[in-house]
């Protein structure tokens, strides 16, 4: 949607030729800006309330600057970059200044925003072979404007370790709950927090773990009331979901 087409919109509400919620509609339905090999969704913060995230795999340093570019002339802020190298983050970083946590393999263009969230993501890795999982969500869940609390090492070998956090879980609005092997967090968490749990099974363990699908298939199956499970290594995903739980009610956008 050009500038004027937003003008003439603007005055078709103050002319009360359209009503509000119309012309609301009509910017949620903006298109999206074409770059050959991208299109660029620019109003999706709009619609969403948060600006579209780039996966870096699959693109290259120049096809991820680009992006970028053409989404900071179009007022972009803050820009998240998921599964981004070394190596593509080094190019990048000639032309914007960033923040990159290289365990998760994600950066950030832009400041990231003070907490707006009802309250606190808690995030949870059973052991030290999940931290970057656990990165990854932590580090989205904070640039999407929530405070973090991390927990890593708690898995059910130990249980003590876990129950040594018990008032993070207590005083959580959501938990992200990560293990791989046989994904056990997810269902001892549940069953002692009051809010929503969301599972991430990681390809972490031994043969029979088959790269994470056994501790998807028990999270999935968990006996705990209140859990939800995203896909296999993805931190990302769980982030997201888990700053949207902590906006609800909010008027956050």
């Amino acid at each position: 949607m050009k500038d004027t087409d937003i003008y003439k919109l603007l005055e078709d509400v103050a002319d009360k030729k359209i009503t509000t919620e119309e012309a609301a509609l009509q910017l949620k339905k903006a298109p999206f800006e074409d770059m050959d090999f991208a299109k660029i969704d620019t109003h999706r913060r709009i619609r969403q309330g948060y600006g579209e995230v780039i996966y870096g795999e699959g693109k290259s340093a120049s096809q991820i600057v680009e992006i970028c570019r053409k989404m900071t002339s179009g007022g972009s802020d803050r820009i998240l970059i998921t599964r981004i190298s070394k190596e593509k983050k080094d190019e990048v970083a000639k032309a914007f200044e960033l923040e990159y946590n290289e365990a998760a393999r994600i950066a950030l263009i832009g400041q990231k925003p003070t907490p707006t969230g009802v309250g606190k993501v808690v995030i949870a890795a059973a052991g030290t072979s999940d931290i970057s999982v656990a990165e990854e969500a932590a580090f989205t869940a904070e640039a999407l404007g929530s405070e973090v609390v991390k927990m890593y090492d708690v898995g059910v070998a130990g249980l003590h370790r876990l129950f040594s956090h018990i008032d993070d879980i207590m005083e959580a609005t959501v938990i992200v709950a990560i293990a791989g092997m046989e994904g056990a967090l997810a269902s001892v968490i549940s069953g002692l927090a009051d809010c929503p749990v969301i599972a991430v099974p990681t390809s972490v363990g031994y043969g029979a773990s088959f790269g994470g699908l056994s501790a998807l298939l028990s999270m999935l199956n968990s006996c705990a009331s209140g859990v939800s499970v995203v896909n296999i290594d993805n931190g990302f995903g769980a982030g997201y979901q888990a700053n949207m739980i902590n906006h609800i009610g909010t008027s956050h956008k």
